[in-house]
């Protein structure tokens, strides 16, 4: 889960096999009921029809956390990413950071730092859609250095620079 909407959905797929949810977070929900055993097969069914899916095992567990906590930086924070990204996420999950790194690039084929990338990079897309800021505001609310940092980041994962990309989005709207 990774928006409002999301939470609904799943929240609502819950309650229709007469589960009470009682915390529903991206990413994790907690629920009244001790045992799910008798609906978890529908369950799983319903969640994967609408394309999320339930983990079980923790190390699966930890890499979507870390991954919450980078959508949640990027994607739901106002403030101005201005952090140590290795000791927020080690600070949030209480462990080792080498650990966590090694973890999630053997899951996911690339580094946090390229995950986090990706995301600032889809942020900025969103942002330059929308056109509320100008190129340099969102360098800055991202916690670019300059524009060219991240006009270089930008063409090197879409292949476009962010003029091209808005006015790409522009015609097609």
């Amino acid at each position: 889960m990774v928006c409002n909407r999301c939470k609904v959905i799943v929240k609502s797929e819950f309650k229709k096999l007469g589960l009470t949810p009682v915390c529903v977070e991206i990413g994790e929900i907690t629920i009244r009921e001790d045992c799910i055993y008798s609906v978890r097969e529908q369950l799983i069914i319903n969640l994967n029809s609408l394309g999320l899916a339930i983990i079980d095992d923790r190390k699966s567990q930890t890499i979507e956390k870390i991954k919450i906590i980078i959508l949640n930086l990027v994607h739901h924070s106002e403030v101005v990413l201005k952090i140590n990204l290795s000791n927020h996420i080690s600070d949030q999950l209480n462990q080792n950071y080498h650990y966590l790194s090694n973890l999630f690039t053997e899951a996911n084929e690339m580094t946090i730092e390229h995950y986090f990338i990706a995301q600032k990079i889809e942020r900025a897309k969103e942002l330059l859609i929308y056109n509320e800021h100008s190129l340099s505001e969102i360098a800055y609310q991202l916690n670019y250095s300059s524009v060219a940092h991240l006009s270089k980041q930008f063409k090197k994962v879409t292949g476009l620079t962010a003029t091209s990309f808005k006015k790409i989005k522009r015609s097609k709207a």
